[in-house]
């Protein structure tokens, strides 16, 4: 499932906007930090699903600037991407992982170099992001665009936890 194309038909519950208009929604509720957008793909996005019937053209304006609405179809079509989000539990594909199954093929000293760094990167990202809640209310995001923020920083707390015990088993030689 397309986290990209729930968020497009998303941001066109609200009415009717152009491709600008939905990357600008999306931005303010910082969906580029706990989304992973590509904005570029949000141009294909609409113009695919208006293909699919899902969204309807309104406006086809100077400089190419395209106007898109929702259609009925596309409503249902986002509730239930919007259910389906809701009910299933998705594996976190993240390439960190990939590269822990090989630890083995590295020097203890490489292992404890990229822990530490990581620890360090970690620690950043989870402060950072202690200091931005309630900062996209003032841009018109929602309130509860915060419980990403959230989320997103409970999941790196528990790595950097991770983290630092790893690098105890390291350096005492339990792992790998």
């Amino acid at each position: 499932m397309s986290s990209t194309r729930i968020l497009i038909l998303g941001a066109l519950l609200d009415g009717p906007m152009n491709g600008y208009g939905v990357r600008r929604r999306l931005e303010v509720m910082g969906a580029h930090q706990w989304a992973n957008v590509a904005f570029g793909s949000i141009y294909h996005g609409l113009s695919k699903m208006a293909d699919e019937g899902l969204l309807e053209i309104v406006e086809a304006g100077k400089g190419g600037k395209v106007v898109y609405e929702l259609t009925e179809h596309g409503r249902k079509e986002f509730h239930r991407l919007l259910m389906t989000a809701w009910h299933e539990v998705e594996p976190i594909v993240d390439p960190f992982q990939v590269a822990l199954t090989f630890m083995d093929r590295l020097e203890k000293q490489e292992i404890l170099d990229a822990l530490y760094g990581r620890m360090q990167q970690l620690r950043m990202r989870v402060e950072t992001i202690g200091h931005i809640f309630g900062v996209k209310q003032r841009y018109g995001a929602p309130k509860h665009v915060d419980e990403n923020l959230r989320l997103s920083r409970a999941m790196l707390q528990a790595q950097l936890d991770w983290v630092e015990k790893a690098i105890k088993q390291v350096e005492a030689d339990e792992l790998p």
